[in-house]
């Protein structure tokens, strides 16, 4: 209990004090116009109050990530805690912030438009490769959780193929209206649900009898899974995650004004991080190690959820927190689609004020995610994971080139893309189902190798950048936001 209290104590301190000194590297500047005035379009270009904007920004970066995630890293027990709190702060939430931030000054330009710019072309064709091939598995790997999660909620009465064809009718419909048509809208009350849900879960675990677990280093995964690297590409969500860098850009697009971005990106992150620690602390109390891997390979961590919720909450308020479990995914998978949308018309400049051009690109998609719906959940899972992180190491680069090139602290960012670039080479190497099959000591050899390569080309690069005298912000007019 008492590490449980730490950790949400810690987190919610960490955006009054670290999350201010990030903000104070970036220095925003609160005249300067952003990209929803200077592009307005009606379409992806809207301004939005700052509220709605973070509420937005939680809903698209909590997706099941910050549940299931953390269900599954609980098989390691309480050090999974360490990760989620320490991720958080100094990894995840430097992560979104820096990227929301870089993409306001950039136009509101998506994660493979910004590596083209700081890290070079090859990169920005190697993100471009790696978002959308993440993009894809979380709009097909969110339209299967939900429609699990339904599926138990109703004991099987409706068919689980009905329940994942209207989820796609809602994700088609989002991807292509007008963000403040449907998302803008209906974000509020689900965000409702989702809060409600997430806080009585929370309450309930507090005053209950079941015993969270206090703080250990050591590892209680049933299988033996060794902490480095897996851990950290089984909790993303809730602590680090790549996907974030896809979704900050839809709404440095409809920000206000650049001081909101601590509130909108950095907050956000933190809040998620809270959210996962609820999840992360259920799953270890109310199961040991062996029950709670048998129940996952049972019916995926959606059993889990449902478990949980019922016996903490009963009937009732079980089923209002199911369904906050039901919304993170469908508002991530919704914008996930709209953000490969985005990044696909930016990559191939194909304008999107036309409903016709939006369709052209959102067809195809959603033809190639319905296909995914047929493959193993944890195949998916497994891509996805990989996925998510290297993305995570590409935009941390890009934030670290970003403040290197303007020789501000690029040490907030930089330790955490080394780690992250570690953890997710070694599982490459290591991994015998993704990857290479190599030794837990040679692939681990190998990651701190190939980091250390990776890292002497940044270091090339961003001299070149600063010699050549890299334009690292776009220009806008002085600009008296909104507050």
């Amino acid at each position: 209990m008492i590490t449980f209290l730490i950790a949400i104590s810690a987190l919610v301190l960490a955006y009054f004090t670290y999350g201010k000194y990030v903000e104070k590297i970036f220095e925003p500047n609160k005249k300067r116009q952003t990209p929803a005035y200077a592009n307005q379009d009606g379409v992806d270009y809207v301004p939005m109050h700052k509220q709605k904007n973070a509420l937005i920004q939680l809903l698209n970066i909590a997706g099941t990530g910050p549940i299931f995630g953390p269900i599954m890293g609980a098989l390691y027990g309480p050090v999974a805690f360490l990760w989620i709190v320490l991720g958080s702060i100094f990894a995840g939430a430097v992560h979104d912030y820096l990227t929301g931030m870089i993409s306001i000054r950039n136009r509101g330009a998506h994660i493979p438009e910004l590596a083209g710019k700081f890290l070079g072309n090859i990169s920005r064709h190697l993100v471009n490769a790696f978002a959308l091939l993440l993009l894809l598995l979380v709009g097909t790997v969110f339209v299967t959780t939900p429609a699990s999660l339904l599926h138990n909620l109703i004991d099987g009465k409706v068919a689980l193929i009905v329940i994942i064809l209207a989820i796609f009718a809602y994700y088609i419909l989002s991807t292509i209206l007008p963000i403040d048509k449907i998302i803008g809208r209906i974000y509020p009350f689900l965000g409702a649900i989702l809060l409600i849900g997430t806080i009585a879960v929370g309450v309930a675990l507090v005053f209950s009898d079941y015993q969270i677990p206090e703080l250990t280093l050591a590892n209680m995964h049933p299988g033996d899974l060794p902490i480095f690297p897996i851990l950290f590409l089984t909790i993303t969500c809730g602590a680090l995650s790549g996907f974030h860098a896809t979704q900050s850009p839809l709404i440095s697009r409809t920000a206000q004004n650049e001081k909101q971005g601590r509130y909108i990106f950095y907050g956000m992150m933190v809040a998620e991080g809270i959210i996962a620690m609820i999840w992360a602390a259920a799953a270890m109390s109310l199961f040991d190690g062996q029950g709670l891997q048998g129940l996952i390979s049972e019916g995926t961590a959606s059993l889990v959820v449902n478990e949980v919720s019922m016996t903490l909450l009963g009937a009732v308020g079980g089923t209002i927190a199911v369904l906050g479990a039901v919304v993170l995914p469908i508002t991530s998978g919704d914008t996930a689609f709209r953000a490969a949308r985005n990044i696909i018309a930016d990559y191939i400049n194909l304008g999107q004020t036309k409903l016709a051009k939006r369709l052209v690109i959102a067809i195809p998609m959603f033809v190639v995610s319905y296909w995914l719906t047929t493959i193993d959940f944890n195949i998916l899972w497994r891509y996805f994971s990989f996925a998510n992180q290297g993305t995570a190491a590409l935009a941390l680069w890009i934030g670290t080139m970003y403040l290197f090139v303007k020789r501000k602290n690029y040490v907030i960012s930089l330790v955490p893309a080394l780690f992250i670039t570690d953890m997710v080479l070694t599982y490459i190497l290591y991994d015998s189902n993704l990857g290479f099959g190599l030794s837990y000591q040679a692939a681990h050899t190998g990651g701190i190798v190939m980091t250390v390569f990776i890292t002497a080309l940044f270091f090339w690069k961003g001299n070149k950048n600063r010699e050549g005298k890299l334009i690292v912000d776009m220009e806008a007019p002085s600009f008296r936001g909104v507050a």
